[in-house]
C-alpha cells in the first residue's frame, strides 16, 4: 500500500516507520526542509527507543522516504495520514486549523 503521513513529529514520524516496517511504500511529509534532510540523512530529530534503526533500515530498503512535496507525494497515495499539532484556541476547544490547512493544499 501506498501510504503518505503528513507531518514528522512524535506522532507522524513513528506512525509512518511503523507502516513501512510492515511493508508498506510510506512517504512522510514536512513543511521544514531542514528537518526533512535530516530525517533522509538517518538523524531523527525526537526520541523513541528503536525508531533510529527502524527509520535507517526502512529507508535503506526503500519502503520509507520524506519530503517537502505534498502535492507530489499524495498524487499516487491510497493512503493519506495527516499528524500535524493541534493548537489550543480556548481550553476545552482545540483549533483545528493546523490540521486542516494540508488538505486544502490539494484538491481530491
Amino acid at each position: 500500500m501506498r501510504i503518505v503521513v503528513v507531518g514528522t513529529g512524535y506522532v507522524g514520524l513513528v506512525a509512518g516507520t511503523g507502516f513501512a516496517e510492515f511493508g508498506n511504500q510510506v512517504t512522510c511529509v514536512d513543511t521544514d526542509a531542514s528537518k526533512v534532510e535530516m530525517l533522509r540523512k538517518g538523524q531523527i530529530p525526537i526520541y523513541e527507543p528503536g525508531l533510529e534503526e527502524l527509520v535507517r533500515r526502512n529507508a535503506a530498503e526503500e519502503r520509507l522516504s520524506f519530503s517537502t512535496d505534498l502535492a507530489t507525494a499524495v498524487r499516487d497515495a491510497q493512503v493519506v495520514f495527516i499528524a500535524v499539532a493541534t493548537s489550543s484556541t480556548s481550553w476545552p476547544s482545540p483549533s483545528r486549523s493546523p490540521s486542516t490547512s494540508p488538505a486544502t493544499r490539494w484538491s481530491c
